[in-house]
């Protein structure tokens, strides 16, 4: 079970770049679409004298952010599932997480047991009658 069964084609700076900008777009994008920053009345979405508008785009953003924030929690929960069920010790899901094996234990506790599929291989009957 050592390894992580991965590689990585990029450094890991490129990849966390990577995936800060792309979130970074995700979040504008979608808030852009999804929220609608409140104005003052009085003014129109051209003129924004006292900041109006500038303040509420950066909550909805902020607003956005935190929402992808939870959804990637609830998809990273989603995933240590998946490689538990794929056979994955919390060494494995740890490693892949940048935390410990004792890290992965408590963050889900339960999720790696003797039910899962990651025991090692059956015995044969060679092996049995040496």
């Amino acid at each position: 079970m050592p390894g992580t069964h991965f590689a990585p084609r990029l450094p890991e700076e490129e990849l966390a770049a990577l995936a800060i900008g792309t979130v970074d777009d995700l979040a504008r994008r979608l808030a852009r679409h999804a929220l609608r920053p409140l104005t003052v009345p009085w003014t129109t979405a051209d003129i924004d004298i006292d900041g109006t508008q500038a303040r509420g785009e950066a909550l909805a953003y902020l607003h956005m952010i935190n929402l992808l924030q939870r959804a990637i929690a609830h998809l990273e929960n989603l995933a240590a599932e998946q490689a538990a069920t794929a056979g994955a010790g919390y060494p494995q899901i740890g490693r892949a997480c940048n935390i410990s094996r004792q890290g992965a234990r408590r963050r889900w506790p339960g999720l790696v047991t003797s039910d899962t599929p990651h025991r090692p291989p059956r015995r044969t009957d060679r092996i049995r009658s040496q």
